[in-house]
């Protein structure tokens, strides 16, 4: 588990079970200057304390345990209002739906494009 960032700077904080898209979320981000903290699930997440006061969360919507938009709820219940994208395969018109009354775009796996990457951005510029 990486620790979570405590610098000025903005952290992605990434939540994916799939090593090899944490691992290439990671690299590609890296390489455009974004701290990226990532965790395996959303209990890993939830139990690594607290979280930076500039930043976005990467959550994938299929985890073990929690799924990312049952996450996000509990995070926004304890006051974490850091803005968030999610990501997932072949959203349903319902996740869809309770995506969009949460405020969260989706974006779709496989990652293929710089969707992630703007929408990151996107949500990041907001917060200066």
């Amino acid at each position: 588990m990486t620790p979570v960032a405590s610098s000025a700077a903005p952290a992605v904080i990434l939540v994916d079970d799939d090593p090899a898209v944490a691992h290439a979320v990671k690299f590609s981000f890296d390489l455009e200057g974004l701290n990226v903290c990532s965790f395996r699930d959303a209990e890993s997440l939830l139990e690594s304390g607290e979280l930076p006061k500039r930043g976005c969360l990467v959550i994938d919507y299929h985890l073990p345990g929690l799924n990312g938009l049952d996450l996000l709820d509990r995070l926004r219940a304890n006051g974490v209002g850091l803005p968030a994208v999610l990501i997932t395969t072949n959203p349903r018109l319902h996740l869809r739906a309770r995506a969009a009354a949460s405020g969260v775009p989706i974006i779709e796996k496989p990652l293929l494009t710089d969707a992630l990457l703007t929408a990151v951005r996107s949500a990041l510029v907001y917060l200066d």
